[in-house]
């Protein structure tokens, strides 16, 4: 089964669809995926469903989506064309107290997002920027538009969403600062310049893009970036740039190359 939530909710299996089209049965399939392997309690599923407001006839309702699910799986396996077969109450299984879905086998974008990332961090902590870069890339590439995109999230898919969205967005900074300590400072400058634009007060990518412009020799352009996020920053939330931002902002302005080791940001790296 492969199983997509990184963009749209996507599930195949033996090449067919088994993406359910009513809210409530996706939401379902939404929630058990993000926590695949894992038992998610009977209540958690209840508040996912139908927040505050949980009829009397919830566990039953339950189960008839799980039984609908169960079916999809069961069809699309039964007229695969290599003969494969499973059985439903296998791949979506009953617990006490709540479901699993069961996940050996499966291709779940999620789970290869998190392994990358790993891969790629581990990479970055051996001083390997270039297995870095290329790690967290291929994360990236596993998505395919906003997390769940055509799920309404309740509650608690809302905090899912929001951490997966938290992730991308440190694996992308991430990539940045290898591609940053690899030399790629031209090749970055259009993909940041439009990250700037839709992150507006993210200070590490507007001091990605400080670093980039100053490296390509736009040493103005590279302080117009940071009075704009100074100005966002002091005028919207009563905050000054951080204070490896304003250390940037000083070296720039100075044009202080502090000697570094070979591979290492020429001004302080502003991710951790």
């Amino acid at each position: 089964m492969d199983i997509r939530v990184l963009g749209p909710l996507e599930v195949q299996f033996c090449g067919r669809s088994v993406s359910p089209t009513a809210a409530k049965e996706r939401k379902l399939l939404a929630m058990l995926t993000v926590h695949a392997g894992q038992l998610v309690p009977d209540t958690a599923l209840f508040e996912e469903l139908w927040g505050a407001d949980v009829p009397r006839s919830a566990r039953t309702t339950l189960q008839t989506y799980v039984l609908h699910l169960r079916s999809m799986i069961g069809a699309a396996g039964a007229g695969a064309e290599d003969g494969r077969t499973c059985d439903p109450k296998a791949v979506l299984a009953r617990e006490v107290g709540g479901y699993v879905l069961r996940d050996e086998g499966f291709t779940i974008d999620v789970k290869e997002f998190d392994r990358l990332a790993e891969a790629g961090h581990r990479a970055r902590e051996a001083g390997d920027f270039a297995g870095a870069s290329e790690k967290f890339g291929r994360a990236l590439a596993l998505w395919r538009g906003r997390a769940l995109a055509d799920v309404m999230p309740g509650g608690m898919l809302e905090v899912e969403v929001h951490r997966l969205e938290e992730a991308r967005l440190c694996v992308l900074d991430r990539r940045i600062d290898a591609d940053l300590r690899l030399g790629r400072h031209h090749e970055l400058l259009g993909e940041l310049t439009a990250l700037v634009a839709r992150n507006p007060t993210h200070e590490g990518l507007h001091g990605h893009l400080m670093l980039a412009l100053h490296r390509a020799g736009r040493r103005g352009d590279a302080i117009e970036v940071y009075l704009r996020l100074r100005t966002r920053l002091v005028e919207g939330l009563g905050l000054e740039p951080s204070l490896s931002l304003r250390r940037l902002h000083r070296c720039i302005l100075t044009s202080d190359q502090e000697p570094t080791r070979p591979g290492e940001a020429a001004f302080p790296a502003l991710t951790a």
